[in-house]
């Protein structure tokens, strides 16, 4: 299964750090995200494209997982030749991330 048939994403960005939610559309499913959708996972995701540390924030009254990820988008807007400068198809990249059918 892939995390896109549990949840929705938005990014955010400030300088060289990306922010990526990740929303479960059924509250039901966010102890499922917590469990699966982790640190280690979403780096080794993006391993090409983040070099610095990613933290993780639980926002379970909403049903929402924050990822903060460090040294993420080539330098940040002002200093990047990436295509993607804010890093916006980051939220669609990890919605493809598969996750198991528990």
């Amino acid at each position: 299964m892939i995390l896109r048939e549990l949840a929705h994403s938005r990014t955010g960005d400030k300088g060289n750090t990306s922010n990526i939610s990740v929303i479960a559309y059924d509250p039901q499913d966010y102890e499922r995200l917590r469990r699966h959708v982790t640190v280690d996972r979403v780096k080794a995701h993006f391993s090409d494209v983040v070099h610095g540390d990613v933290v993780r924030y639980e926002l379970p009254k909403i049903g929402a997982l924050n990822f903060v990820m460090y040294e993420a988008l080539g330098g940040g807007v002002t200093r990047t030749l990436a295509l993607d400068i804010h890093g916006k198809c980051l939220s669609s990249a990890l919605l493809l991330m598969d996750i198991p059918n528990d």
